[in-house]
C-alpha cells in the first residue's frame, strides 16, 4: 500500500508539474505536439514490450469485444439519460455528447495506472481491449457522425465511401496498431522480446520510459476549469461513471472474475476519459459545415472541447482513487453501490442545474417586471 501511496504522489507531482507550465505553453500547438510524442512514440513502445512479455491466448483474443460492449451500452443508455439532464434530443449538444460519452481513451488515462501499479501483463490485456475500443471510436462512431451530417444536410455525400476507406486505412497506420499487429504476429511465429536485436529493444525500452512522466504532465496541461456549463458537465460525467460501473460489475459477475488485478484492470479501463477521436469527427464535420453554411448544424464544437477538458481530470480522480482503495471495487456487489453512490451525485448536481436555472429566470422576469410597468405609467401621462 505505500509503495501505491508513493507512486501515486509522484503521478500527482508531474501533473503539478504540468499545471504550472501552461504559462510557458503559449499555444495548442505545442500541447498537441506532447500528445503526439505520446500517442505515436511512448505509447506504442510501452505496449509493444508488454505484448511482447505475455503468452496469447483465447481469453485475451475475447478482450476487444468486452471493450465494444462497454462503448455500445454507454451508446445505448444515454439517450434517455441526456433528456433527462437537461439536453433536449435532436440538438447539436445532444449529438455531441452522445457521440463522447460513449468513448474511452485509455492511452492517456488508465494505462499509466495500470503499467505503474499493476504491471505489464495487466497492461498488455488493457491493451487488447482497446483494439475493440478503437473500432469503435475511429469507425463506428464516425459512420454515426457522418449519418447525422448527412441527414441535417439533406444531400448525397459521394465522396462518403472514400472517406470511410481513408478513415480504416489511417487506423491500421497508427503506431499503436501497427505495433499491436506486430507483436501478435511475433508471438504466433513464438518470438520473445529478448529474441529482438538489443539495439532495438535499447530503444524501444527508453521511449516506453518516458510514456508516465509526459502523459502525467500533459494531465496537467490540458486542466481548464470553465464556469460555462462546468456543473451541468460534470453531473453528466458523473452519471457515465456510474452507468460504467454498473457495466463492469455485470461484466465482471457474469465471468465470475475473482482476482482483485483482474477486477482493478477491468475498472480503469472502463472508466477512462472520453476520447479525443469523436472530437476529431465533430470539428471535421464543423469545418466543412462552417464552409457551407457559416455555421454549426451538427454538432455543438465548444460543449466538445469543455466536456474533453473535465472529463480528463475527473477521470484520472477516478482511476487514481479506484487503485488506491481496492477494496472499493473488490467484488461486484461493492462496484454496484459505488455505482449507485456516483448516480445518486449526479442527479443531485442535475437538480441543482435545474433549481439555478429556474431561479436565473424568475430573477431576469422580475427585473424586467417592474421596467414594463413604469414605461407604461410614463406613457399614460
Amino acid at each position: 500500500m505505500e509503495t501505491t501511496i508513493q507512486k501515486t504522489i509522484v503521478f500527482g507531482v508531474f501533473i503539478l508539474i504540468g499545471f504550472l507550465l501552461k504559462r510557458k505553453f503559449t499555444s495548442k500547438a505545442e500541447t498537441q505536439g506532447l500528445k503526439k510524442i505520446i500517442l505515436n512514440l511512448a505509447l506504442p513502445a510501452t505496449i509493444f514490450i508488454a505484448l511482447m512479455g505475455v503468452k496469447i491466448d483465447q481469453n485475451l483474443l475475447t478482450l476487444p469485444f468486452i471493450a465494444l460492449l462497454i462503448n455500445g451500452l454507454l451508446f445505448w443508455i444515454f439517450p434517455f439519460v441526456l433528456p433527462m439532464v437537461g439536453f433536449k434530443k435532436n440538438t447539436p449538444e445532444y449529438r455531441t455528447l452522445r457521440l463522447l460519452l460513449p468513448s474511452l481513451a485509455p492511452g492517456l488515462s488508465c494505462f499509466p495506472f495500470i503499467a505503474e501499479l499493476l504491471g505489464p501483463n495487466y497492461l498488455a490485456k488493457a491493451a487488447m481491449a482497446d483494439l475493440g475500443n478503437k473500432v469503435f471510436v475511429l469507425i463506428i462512431l464516425y459512420c454515426v457522425a457522418m449519418h447525422w451530417y448527412m441527414k441535417l444536410s439533406n444531400n448525397s455525400n459521394q465522396k462518403q465511401n472514400r472517406k470511410l476507406k481513408s478513415l480504416i486505412t489511417t487506423l491500421l497506420s497508427e503506431p499503436v496498431t501497427v505495433l499491436i499487429l506486430l507483436a501478435i504476429g511475433l508471438l504466433s511465429f513464438g518470438l520473445s522480446f529478448q529474441n529482438l536485436p538489443n539495439m532495438v529493444q535499447d530503444v524501444l525500452q527508453k521511449l516506453s520510459l518516458l510514456m508516465t512522466p509526459l502523459v502525467m504532465i500533459f494531465i496537467g496541461l490540458s486542466v481548464k476549469i470553465r464556469k460555462d456549463q462546468f456543473i451541468k458537465i460534470v453531473s453528466v460525467l458523473i452519471l457515465r461513471t456510474g452507468v460504467v460501473l454498473l457495466i463492469s460489475a455485470g461484466i465482471i459477475g457474469l465471468m465470475g472474475i475473482t482476482i482483485r488485478e483482474e477486477i482493478l484492470w477491468l475498472v480503469s479501463f472502463s472508466l477512462s476519459a472520453c476520447s479525443f477521436w469523436p472530437y476529431a469527427h465533430i470539428a471535421g464535420i464543423g469545418e466543412k459545415e462552417k464552409q457551407e453554411y457559416g455555421s454549426e448544424k451538427t454538432f455543438h464544437n465548444g460543449l466538445a472541447i469543455n466536456v474533453l477538458a473535465i472529463s480528463f481530470p475527473l477521470s484520472t480522480v477516478m482511476i487514481m482513487g479506484v487503485m488506491l482503495n481496492p477494496s472499493l471495487v473488490g467484488d461486484p456487489y461493492r462496484i454496484i453501490l459505488l455505482a449507485i453512490g456516483c448516480i445518486g451525485i449526479g442527479v443531485i448536481l442535475t437538480f441543482w442545474v435545474r433549481y439555478q436555472e429556474i431561479k436565473d429566470v424568475a430573477k431576469r422576469t422580475t427585473t424586467i417586471g417592474p421596467k414594463q410597468n413604469i414605461w407604461m405609467n410614463k406613457t399614460s401621462f
